[in-house]
């Protein structure tokens, strides 16, 4: 039997409002594209910036498995009482898959501890995607490499931490490279990284994307036990001259 995973999938929906582009390629905003690619057992329900919280409530959060995350234009209007929220969600089991331009944001930084900066360049870029880690789940479906025919390219040097497991690369037409695909983590937490979704492209549609973040939330989802206690403890054995 599949496991039951709740997802929230939150998006800026800023650029769909604002560029007629991208709003002709996901008239439903990139949260619905995601939303409804995702191929999991279970709740999945959608979240935006400019809801009240961002979405993002106690309540949310504490019914969310894993929470996928896309943003761009509007990093700084992610109030802080929300990204620590979010923060301490991650670190107490909920899985976080953040996407694309989402290395930029507040919570992605907070939990990497770095700039999380890289080079990039709008120029209609064949993108391969290449598979560097074949035995694992997040890949499973996926054949040697995912090819997208205009992308933004991202490239190196991503200032992120050494990702605990490097899963794919990605390779641009102008000739530079990427850690596209990054796992990491963080207290109880599992977070994902999945470099392809610029807004005026039609990534999120590719079944092949749409398999990798998938994959990537059943890879993300919690475990089923206790949070670790912490502080002063009482031994569990007699010491000796006690």
């Amino acid at each position: 039997m599949s496991q039951t995973i709740n997802v929230t999938v939150w998006n800026e929906h800023r650029h769909e409002k604002t560029n007629e582009k991208v709003a002709s390629v996901y008239p439903q905003g990139m949260h619905t594209a995601i939303a409804e690619g995702l191929d999991i057992s279970g709740k999945v329900t959608v979240a935006t910036l400019d809801d009240p919280e961002h979405g993002l409530t106690e309540e949310v959060l504490n019914n969310t498995d894993v929470l996928i995350w896309w943003g761009h234009m509007a990093h700084d209007e992610v109030q802080d009482e929300i990204v620590n929220r979010v923060h301490q969600r991650v670190l107490h089991g909920m899985g976080l898959v953040v996407l694309h331009s989402g290395h930029f944001s507040k919570i992605f930084k907070k939990l990497m501890g770095t700039s999380c900066d890289l080079k990039w360049r709008e120029a209609d870029e064949k993108e391969r995607i290449w598979v560097v880690n074949p035995g694992h789940p997040i890949v499973d479906g996926i054949g040697e490499y995912i090819e997208l025919p205009a992308e933004e390219m991202y490239g190196e040097h991503f200032d992120i931490p050494q990702p605990d497991e490097l899963v794919l690369v990605s390779w641009f037409e102008g000739g530079e490279v990427f850690r596209s695909g990054c796992c990491y983590t963080r207290g109880m937490g599992k977070i994902f990284y999945f470099r392809p979704g610029h807004e005026t492209y039609p990534t999120y549609y590719n079944p092949q994307v749409r398999k990798v973040i998938s994959n990537a939330v059943k890879w993300a989802a919690p475990v089923d036990r206790e949070y670790p206690k912490y502080g002063n403890a009482k031994p569990l054995e007699t010491i000796k001259g006690k």
